[in-house]
């Protein structure tokens, strides 16, 4: 059966390749755009992002557009061979808006209005911005919508969510608490306002989270993170729909951000057509990549996993260093190739950098670039990128293919949000999202494709699901995650699970609340370890693992022990069980555990599961594989993070390297940041 999805334009079926261009930085220097040309050409470029930051070029004066340079860059692009994502330009807004119109500006948390500057320094909720917007928006469309060169929409840039609150958006945050809970009743009770004597009267005597008001009512904190979410999606909706209006159907997207909280992504995935984000690792931090590499990856399978396993795009990544990371170092040789493949190999059918060329001045002048300062096809960066142009533009089979993971990790960001706003029981870091990377973390190092997923996401399809501090769980969630067990598969859950409801209001009878039958255990308690105390977990066969932070007294319902702690007043208790139900079986770990642990754990799991790369038994420290399939055929991308040279023996003859048509015989040797890509047909 084909897994093929459809590549992100039928108009260029193959890899994207290309950068954010920003010409009319360059008005005042004639010869460069031109010469921009040619190196595109160089460079093995196909596409380019424009018009992000567009917009007093586009309108110098309110109601007065200019739109004749634009249409010669996209003639001229396009007769080169080049393709363009038309931004809109709702990213930062020109002076003369801000000074006419005030209340485009955010309204800080402390109720102060911001100067002109910088960007997303915009209310989403301004009537006003919202009619520019549509306005500027109405017009790019209709200009623009069948120029040829033009295959997607470009919404905006990296949303923030605005966290804007002014009188709009404190009207409209109430709107949304109306219609959400219908009475203050219900919200009272959800936010439990009578601790404290906080009970609201009126709506009126709601307010945002404010440093000099309220921040300790956590359903109110919550809330307005949900709100902030859908606020800014209500705002996309309004910049997508002129577009839409025109009869444009080109895909639309944004570029979204590594392990972004702000906006919960969740969601905000049903607004595009297709998923793209922006990397910016911070390589070469260790003498070995493959901590950062594993962290990437999880990104990777985070935005790949949104859409239900359709190619994404890497929007932005630099072919060098940043200027805004607290060292921005240069890759080394190779490591450019290796990062973009990496993300092809997690599934983008993209590799898109910030930026073409270096701005002259202002923040981002250091900012790596295709082309520098310098001004040619002459430094090692470029030489590079369009090294990785030739072998992307052999990689058109590859369009459209999937990641098949049969593996899920719930990562869910209104979880990630209850549970970084709690008080206790480790205020000095209760440390979700490193938790979230430990339990990657072995899957990568066996090459086996995991999608991270939201709670509310399908779990069908997976054989593993892994579900970390678990500690909110929303109302259903419980039941599917049963059904999913039962009908055989294998659920592993951990310490502080299932300990509040949606609104942030701790479940009552027991923890792990709605999972304490699906786990088989009650967890009467947890205990916080001060750092450097450590416990043991003991296994009947001699193992012995270190627990450090966090260790649940937890009890064995209808569960087996499979583990003990082997200290302090619950030593002999349980440490690891196993729930059987069904067809399936739910694992809990009830501390946190070192990364021997894990390991161990997630090979078992693999094994119980048949779960294998198909290309090797034996990865070395810091060599991984993914592979991508369209039902019939694979693509193993086997990639060395470890600085360090390995040969990696392969499970049979016969698979081909498919950038220089090498048939490998029995193993493969990578030198530190080097990859291949295989395929055995």
């Amino acid at each position: 059966m084909t897994k093929r999805f459809k590549p992100i334009s039928e108009k260029i079926p193959k890899i994207l390749h290309g950068a954010d261009y920003n010409p009319e930085q360059w008005f005042d220097y004639p010869d460069v755009f031109e010469e921009d040309l040619r190196l595109m050409k160089k460079a093995n470029c196909n596409v380019m992002s424009v018009g992000i930051f567009s917009w007093f070029t586009l309108e110098p004066e309110e109601g007065v557009f200019e739109f004749e340079w634009l249409d010669h860059v996209l003639d001229r692009l396009y007769e080169t061979g080049v393709y363009v994502l038309l931004a809109t330009p709702s990213g930062a807004r020109p002076a003369w808006m801000s000074k006419k119109y005030p209340e485009v500006l955010v309204t800080g948390k402390n109720r102060i209005r911001n100067l002109h500057g910088e960007r997303h320094n915009h209310c989403y909720s301004s009537p006003v911005y919202r009619t520019f917007v549509r306005r500027i928006n109405s017009k790019l469309a209709e200009r623009y919508k069948d120029h040829p060169a033009v295959i997607g929409w470009h919404i905006s840039n990296e949303y923030n969510g605005g966290h804007c609150h002014c009188d709009y958006c404190q009207e409209r945050f109430r709107d949304w608490l109306k219609e959400r809970y219908g009475t203050l009743e219900v919200l009272n009770h959800a936010w439990w306002t009578r601790f404290w004597s906080h009970t609201y009267t009126s709506w009126t005597q709601v307010e945002s989270p404010a440093p000099h008001g309220e921040t300790s009512v956590h359903g109110l904190n919550l809330d307005w993170m949900r709100f902030i979410t859908d606020n800014a999606m209500d705002f996309m909706r309004e910049e997508i729909a002129p577009i839409r209006k025109t009869g444009s159907e080109l895909p639309v997207t944004t570029n979204f951000m590594e392990g972004f909280n702000a906006l919960n992504y969740g969601k905000f995935k049903h607004m595009v057509d297709v998923v793209s984000w922006d990397s910016y690792p911070l390589w070469h931090r260790d003498e070995s990549d493959a901590d950062i590499a594993a962290w990437t990856a999880l990104n990777h399978d985070w935005m790949r996993a949104m859409k239900g396993g359709r190619p994404f795009m890497l929007m932005e990544s630099s072919p060098s260093m940043t200027n805004w990371q607290n060292v921005s170092k240069q890759k080394r040789p190779g490591m450019h190739a290796l990062s973009s493949i990496q993300a092809v190999a997690h599934g983008s059918d993209t590799v898109q950098y910030f930026q073409w060329r270096k701005s002259r001045g202002s923040f981002e002048k250091f900012h790596g670039a295709v082309v520098d300062h310098e001004g040619t096809e002459k430094p090692r960066v470029f030489q590079e990128v369009s090294k990785l142009g030739e072998g992307l533009a052999k990689l058109d089979d590859i369009v459209g293919t999937k990641v098949d993971a049969k593996a899920a990790l719930i990562f869910d960001t209104e979880n990630r949000w209850a549970i970084n706003d709690a008080k206790g029981p480790r205020n000095q870091g209760l440390n979700y999202e490193a938790t979230i990377r430990n339990h990657y973390r072995p899957f990568w190092e066996a090459g086996v494709g995991v999608d991270v997923i939201d709670m509310d996401d399908a779990f069908d399809g997976y054989e593993i699901i892994v579900a970390p501090m678990l500690y909110m769980v929303r109302e259903g969630v419980a039941q599917r995650l049963e059904a999913f067990v039962k009908g055989g598969g294998t659920l592993v859950t951990t310490y502080w699970s299932g300990i509040v409801n949606e609104s942030d209001l701790a479940f009552l009878g027991g923890f792990p609340g709605p999972l304490r039958e699906l786990t088989g255990i009650w967890a009467e308690e947890i205990d916080s370890l001060h750092d450097g105390q450590t416990n043991e977990v003991k296994f009947p066969d001699g193992r012995v693992y270190s627990a450090r932070e966090l260790c649940e007294v937890i009890h064995a319902e209808s569960a087996e022990v499979l583990a003990t702690y082997g200290s302090d007043f619950y030593a002999g208790m349980p440490a690891v069980t196993v729930n059987h139900l069904g067809k399936g079986k739910v694992y809990h770990i009830a501390s946190r555990n070192d990364a021997v642990f894990l390991k161990d754990f997630t090979d078992q799991l693999l094994e119980e599961k048949g779960l294998h790369n198909g290309l090797t038994e034996s990865l070395p420290d810091g060599v991984t594989v993914s592979e991508r399939t369209d039902g019939e055929r694979s693509w193993f991308f086997l990639m060395n993070f470890s600085g360090q040279p390995h040969s990696v023996p392969l499970q049979k003859e016969g698979f081909i390297d498919v950038l220089t048509n090498h048939t490998h015989k029995d193993s493969v040797h990578l030198n530190a940041n080097q990859f291949v890509i295989l395929t055995d047909q």
